[in-house]
């Protein structure tokens, strides 16, 4: 086998060994002959809620057991053309062996992802809550480019995108904002987006030209449906109106209809402008701050599990995920897993599938990697 085929190879295995370790193989096989005779079951249907949620299980886990074993069968197919094309000195036949096996390795990394997405919430819709460090315009402008991006990036997935909140920033970008990203999965590509991201880059506000370092943070958590009871003491809560404004300081309403609540014992902040309603802008904060606290409870589970678990805390240094330069050379470099990208614009452009890739597969691997922050 030649190199090129022997790479093919090399990563249509790693996508699919990924994705039985992502499904616990052996485990799911014996789930989905379970579910099977479940299906079968005539009186399954006597509790619809739950018959639903059986059957949807059955078909995640036929799809991910059926593509597995398509790929698998596929690849041996395509490995036979190659050998015989190459015993055989016919270089048609070798082509077209060696252009499936680039095909099937295209199709492994994208179903390899969504296997990836199977985690309590990963099928919800999502918000993406963005805060300004500290730092005044420096931070509030890169605030606002981080918000663009999400936007982007979620527009050539084709989901659907509204903006919940957003306050402006004084002089220029925004203080914070909140988008609620609509569509399959969003929360499932989304959450490995939550963390400090940080900007290096000569100053447009910056009459020396100086280079200047900016902090601002994620946070991405699920919108819950009404199925899911999460208890809030209403004597925990420190509920704000005021009046809403929108991008460029303009004034979407000239009452306070948004409002802003506050979870004293977590110190969660969650607002709602996005209806000239009070009423229905308290509704939407507290969907959005039940939806927190779920975020949190799935945080800590997950973390406990590994053992990892620490509070978020600062946004500043020692908690970035990813770092953004664009001087003295241009870089983005994601600290946890080591992907990088040397065309940042693209990247501001809403290019993320590579980071939230490798940040998914990280998940399931609990693999680490030494990640130097250059500058």
């Amino acid at each position: 086998m030649r190199a090129e085929g022997q790479a093919h190879i090399d990563r249509i295995e790693a996508a699919l060994s990924l994705v039985r370790q992502s499904l616990d193989w052996e485990r799911a096989l014996r789930r989905l002959d379970e579910l099977d005779a479940r299906v079968q079951d005539p009186t399954l249907w006597d509790d619809p809620k739950q018959a639903q949620a059986i059957t949807q299980e059955q078909k995640r886990l036929e799809t991910a057991i059926n593509t597995v074993r398509e790929i698998e069968s596929e690849m041996a197919d395509a490995v036979e053309f190659v050998e015989m094309g190459e015993a055989e000195g016919d270089t048609d036949i070798e082509r077209e062996g060696l252009d499936t096996l680039a095909k099937l390795a295209e199709r492994a990394d994208r179903d390899k992802v969504q296997a990836l997405l199977s985690g309590e919430a990963d099928s919800y819709d999502t918000y993406l809550q963005i805060n300004a460090g500290a730092g005044g315009t420096e931070s509030q402008d890169w605030a606002d480019m981080l918000l663009r991006m999400y936007a982007r990036w979620a527009e050539r997935r084709g989901f659907k995108v509204e903006t919940v909140e957003y306050a402006a920033g004084e002089q220029a970008g925004i203080k914070s904002a909140t988008l609620l990203i609509k569509g399959e999965n969003a929360y499932g590509y989304a959450k490995t987006e939550s963390g400090v991201h940080r900007l290096v880059r000569i100053s447009p506000y910056d009459s020396s030209a100086r280079r200047h370092t900016s902090f601002s943070s994620v946070w991405v958590y699920p919108v819950i449906d009404d199925d899911i009871d999460i208890e809030i003491n209403p004597s925990d809560l420190k509920i704000d109106t005021y009046r809403a404004s929108g991008a460029g300081g303009q004034h979407v309403n000239t009452t306070d209809s948004a409002v802003r609540i506050t979870h004293q014992p977590t110190g969660i902040v969650v607002a709602s402008q996005n209806d000239r309603s009070q009423h229905k802008n308290r509704a939407t904060a507290m969907n959005m701050l039940k939806a927190r606290l779920f975020e949190r409870e799935m945080a800590e589970r997950e973390a406990a599990a590994s053992g990892e678990y620490q509070e978020k805390s600062d946004i500043g240094w020692g908690h970035q995920i990813r770092s953004y330069v664009l001087q003295p050379y241009q870089m983005v470099k994601d600290l946890r897993t080591g992907v990088q990208s040397p065309t940042p614009d693209d990247v501001l452009d809403g290019a993320l599938d590579p980071f939230i890739s490798a940040a998914l597969a990280q998940r399931v691997t609990g693999e680490t990697v030494e990640v130097e922050d250059e500058d």
